[in-house]
């Protein structure tokens, strides 16, 4: 059997049956061997941003490994900016990058890189394949360390000829790092704070963002009011009627701050403590109130849903039912589509069991609003900042949540780093909606011009924040990708649109024409 062929297995026994990939040379004997072993699925990309942020969306609906195959360092190197948000999500991503013969190496062929240097910086686990005896091995550790915990991204490098060469055969799974348990001193501790005299909030991350962890988390805050807020940008949050509702972290840093004042205890739940997105001048970059402690009741290598299920236990408040929102009804009112009345059909329309890829930016500021009492869904986040996330990380969702209508709201700026992802979402069928709010500026960016304090722009600068220059038509580019697609630029065309769209199979396009500069 050859190193290949054994990766495959090992990964198979491993409990890997997705692979994402835009293979080349070096990689062909892992794709030859893909018609051996069956029980993997293979997801072809256009471009690696799409395969890295596909694999980043499996992960995070199937709390499972994809695995990705790149092509040596530039095939790496496109794929980086969505491994950076898959590391900041503590997505688990087995991620295979592909190299050049061992023997190879030295002559400096034209594809020659630092791959190390490359795939660290976004890799929490990082193994050079060395030799076909080792390979088995080190790919079964690779996944064992890509569920962490904390759970990241590893990359394995494997040479092309320990791929074509014979190997010793596939391995056992390794066995997986267990979350720590934390220690009732510490439940103790964070307990008596929440009973003492001064005011205290909650800051959730991770998994505590989900039902289970959002339910305990709640019967604490309610009972001794303490104010309950999650981290700003979620890798996945499950909400709606049904679930306790928490209050997201702003982006600015204003907000904020506004939002912890007079906070004396911050207590961290699988989360960091808040800071500022960037700099600004004659601004804070750390967030925490001054005169604040900061506790950690869990952090993410400890199993921090049965911590708050402990700390609530300790409460005495295990059983308490907790307030969760209610379905509301969203009048509908046609008229020109804008930001706010395109969130309120959302709110109308999105069904249960939908998860929705929210890279909509700017223009989706009416969002979290008009859908906090829809029926449950998840809600998916751009953890990193890095922008081309959403349509790639709808792909992967729709793989890793099957039997789920994936809505991907996304800006028309975003959309056009990662726009290939249409493609495999039309080769896979998937149930994807996309909708993409065209307001034909970078707006976030004209934002935050004016908030680092650089003066007004002339007419150079104006048009480098302007993608109206000529209007992109994504009706065009969509079809052309295989993605049915209409134009809207009312309320009830977008309402109609909507609905048909995410009551019938497969993907499909809503180009949403919005006001220009923010699409208010």
């Amino acid at each position: 059997m050859n190193g290949a062929r054994t990766l495959l297995h090992t990964l198979v026994k491993s409990g890997i049956d997705t692979c994402f990939m835009n293979p080349g040379t070096s990689e062909m004997h892992f794709v030859k061997s893909l018609d051996d072993v069956s029980e993997m699925k293979s997801v072809l990309g256009l471009f690696e941003g799409a395969v890295t942020g596909a694999a980043d969306g499996y992960g995070r609906m199937s709390q499972k490994p994809a695995a990705t195959l790149l092509h040596l360092g530039p095939g790496l190197a496109n794929g980086i900016a969505n491994l950076h948000n898959a590391k900041r999500a503590y997505t688990p991503v087995v991620n295979i990058v592909g190299d050049h013969a061992t023997y190879h190496h030295g002559f400096d062929a034209p594809l020659e890189s630092d791959i190390e240097g490359l795939a660290l910086p976004v890799s929490s686990w990082f193994r050079s394949v060395k030799s076909s005896e080792t390979l088995a091995i080190d790919a079964a550790e690779c996944v064992a360390a890509s569920y962490g915990p904390p759970a990241g991204v590893a990359t394995l490098l494997l040479p092309a000829d320990l791929s074509w060469g014979e190997s010793t055969g596939p391995v056992e799974p390794a066995i997986k790092t267990k979350l720590n348990t934390v220690d009732d001193s510490t439940i103790e501790e964070i307990g008596n704070i929440i009973k003492g005299e001064e005011s205290v909030a909650f800051l959730l991350g991770g998994k505590t963002l989900l039902e289970r962890g959002l339910t305990s988390a709640a019967q604490v805050c309610q009972q001794f009011n303490v104010k309950l807020l999650a981290e700003t940008f979620p890798a996945r949050l499950e909400r709606g009627a049904s679930i306790p509702k928490v209050e997201r972290l702003g982006y600015l840093a204003e907000f904020i701050e506004s939002q912890l004042a007079n906070v004396k205890h911050l207590i961290l739940i699988d989360t960091k403590a808040p800071v500022s997105f960037f700099a600004y001048p004659n601004k804070p970059s750390y967030l925490v109130p001054e005169g604040a402690t900061v506790h950690t009741l869990a952090s993410n290598i400890d199993d921090s849903v049965r911590a708050l299920d402990d700390l609530a236990r300790y409460l005495g408040v295990e059983n308490n039912k907790v307030e969760t929102p209610s379905i509301g009804f969203n009048e509908l009112i046609d008229g020109p589509l804008k930001a706010d009345n395109l969130a309120n059909v959302v709110g109308m329309l999105l069904p249960e069991g939908a998860v929705v890829s929210d890279e909509s930016n700017t223009a989706g500021i009416f969002l979290n609003g008009a859908t906090q009492g829809c029926p449950p869904h998840d809600w998916l986040c751009l953890t990193g900042g890095s922008i081309g996330q959403g349509l790639p990380l709808a792909t992967g969702a729709a793989l890793g949540a099957k039997n789920r209508r994936i809505i991907s709201l996304e800006a028309d700026g975003s959309a056009l780093y990662t726009i290939q992802a249409l493609w495999t979402q039309a080769r896979e069928s998937l149930d994807v909606t996309t909708v993409i709010l065209d307001n034909r500026r970078y707006a976030v960016l004209k934002m935050e011009l004016d908030r680092v304090g650089a003066d007004a722009p002339g007419d150079i600068a104006s048009s480098m924040l302007d993608i109206s220059k000529p209007d992109i038509d994504f009706v065009s580019i969509s079809k052309g990708l295989g993605v049915p697609a209409v134009r809207v630029d009312t309320v009830q065309s977008f309402h109609d649109e909507f609905k048909k769209s995410i009551n019938t199979p497969g993907p499909s396009l809503i180009h949403a024409i919005l006001p220009e500069g923010m699409g208010f």
